[in-house]
């Protein structure tokens, strides 16, 4: 059981993300469990590129205020565990897009996760 504030908050309809939490759209899993679920980028920016999301709509980190620190904590926590199984034994970076500024273009709060056997260039990760 999930103890997350919002949890059990239905997921919206228009929202890309909530629907691949609700299993509409289907995505390659990498990980789930009742608080967040990581999936496989569609256009990998690395070898190793998933994105990891709440299970309930979070737009992004402006709605993520201290009532939220459990699931950040979760998120942040399980990337390096994801990330080594994904194959990025050596490193990974982690981008969150948040807004307009930061190109943010699902707005469901989501970690990039992005790694693979050879050092990341030195871009930002934008589209």
């Amino acid at each position: 059981m999930s103890t997350q504030p919002e949890a059990g908050r239905p997921l919206r309809a228009d929202c890309l993300f909530c629907r691949i939490v609700s299993g509409e759209i289907p995505a390659r899993k990498v990980y789930e469990d009742d608080d967040i679920l990581a999936f496989h980028d569609i256009h990998p920016a690395a070898p190793v590129h998933f994105l990891m999301v709440p299970r309930f709509h979070l737009e992004n980190l402006y709605d993520a205020d201290l009532r939220y620190q459990s699931l950040l904590g979760k998120l942040f926590g399980m990337a390096g565990q994801l990330a080594r199984e994904q194959g990025a034994a050596d490193g990974f970076r982690l981008v969150v897009n948040n807004g307009r500024v930061g190109r943010q273009e699902v707005y469901h709060l989501h970690l990039h996760v992005l790694g693979g056997p050879e050092p990341l260039g030195s871009s930002i990760l934008h589209r």
